[in-house]
């Protein structure tokens, strides 16, 4: 009876651990995301680890690729605007344009 009482305190002490952590609500809110899917994924351990974010070298090489062509793609916004603002000047935008077919 008293190993009883000792494993339970010890699984009472992990569960507390995991839920102090956040685990607990990440994997609730991964599996809830998992149950959700209206067609499952072929392979649910993958479909964990992505959302989870466990990384490898290819995660980490995209991530770092995301980054700089959000950086490039905000640059180029700023430029179009600019460039947008300067034709205006020279070109107004007709009153009523054309419909489109």
């Amino acid at each position: 009876m008293s190993h009883s009482r000792a494993s339970d305190s010890k699984r009472e002490q992990f569960r507390r651990y995991l839920e102090k952590g956040g685990v607990m609500d990440s994997l609730t809110g991964v599996l809830a995301s998992l149950y959700e899917q209206p067609e499952k994924p072929p392979n649910a351990l993958d479909f964990l680890k992505q959302h989870l974010g466990v990384e490898g070298e290819e995660t980490q090489a995209l991530r770092l690729e995301l980054a700089k062509l959000r950086e490039q793609y905000d640059l180029l916004a700023v430029e179009n605007k600019d460039l947008r603002a300067r034709l205006q000047r020279y070109e107004p935008a007709p009153e009523n344009p054309p419909a489109a077919e």
